[in-house]
């Protein structure tokens, strides 16, 4: 069996405030370690529970987060865009380390791509954040979701998208910027088990697939941030700070 693991940093264990997350803390280190040794719980438990390749996409922010050497080596890092890295022969996907939406109350560290722009994000009138992003995007190839790792509201999204799948829970959210840890050990431990067990629900778990076409409504928090957006070819402008698509593929979800 073949999987792909995505992961982002804000549902990571052991980061608890958004004072570690600033790229310019003396504890940003001590985070991308904890990356991947919560990575790494993922695909040990993969490879425990029957998986034979297992490909790794580090999805946070420009993607150059993983500590050189302390990858799994049974795993590959795809250096490639998340949607090239993706085809059918996948059986399924992991996403290590989720945040829950924009607007998510208790949810740590909670946006949809930008915090500082992007306020609502719809798909079919459904508010939708990274999580089933990625899972549509996945759902086009055919890949279900069948294990998600985060704080317990990114849990809590995942199973509102996606169904039984097997999740994590490292933290717990406190207002936005803070959390409360699960202990460290303990949540590795949940990760391995979680990613283990989750690769008995192949063939059990149907990929995340929206009807088709998708109409995509993206509500920004200022009006010049809609200015900034290229409007026309398939996307018009709803009002001040709205625009909206309609798309005929997952891969065709995002704004530029």
């Amino acid at each position: 069996m073949k999987i792909f693991i995505v992961t982002d940093l804000e549902g990571i264990s052991g980061i608890d405030s958004i004072e570690m997350m600033q790229t310019d803390s003396s504890h940003y280190d001590y985070c991308l370690q904890r990356l991947m040794i919560d990575t790494n719980a993922a695909v040990d438990g993969a490879f425990s529970g029957g998986a034979n390749e297992v490909v790794v996409w580090d999805g946070h922010w420009k993607g150059t987060n993983f500590i050189q050497g302390m990858l799994d080596s049974r795993a590959v890092q795809t250096k490639d865009n998340f949607i090239n890295s993706l085809n059918r022969s996948f059986n399924a996907i992991m996403f290590v380390g989720t945040h829950a939406m924009a607007g998510t109350i208790n949810g740590f560290l909670d946006h949809t791509q930008n915090s500082g722009k992007w306020y609502n994000y719809y798909v079919n009138g459904r508010r939708t954040g990274e999580i089933g992003q990625w899972g549509i995007i996945a759902g086009y190839f055919h890949i279900p979701v069948i294990m998600v790792s985060g704080d317990q509201a990114a849990c809590v999204e995942a199973k509102q998208f996606f169904g039984s799948v097997e999740c994590a829970v490292v933290k717990y959210g406190i207002g936005r910027n803070k959390a409360a840890l699960v202990n460290e050990e303990e949540a590795v431990e949940k990760i391995r088990e979680a990613a283990r067990k989750s690769l008995s629900l192949i063939g059990k778990i149907k990929a995340y697939k929206p009807i088709m076409p998708i109409e995509i409504k993206l509500e920004l928090y200022r009006s010049d941030y809609c200015d900034e957006l290229s409007i026309g070819q398939g996307v018009e402008r709803m009002d001040a700070r709205t625009v909206r698509k309609i798309a005929n593929s997952g891969l065709e979800i995002f704004f530029r």
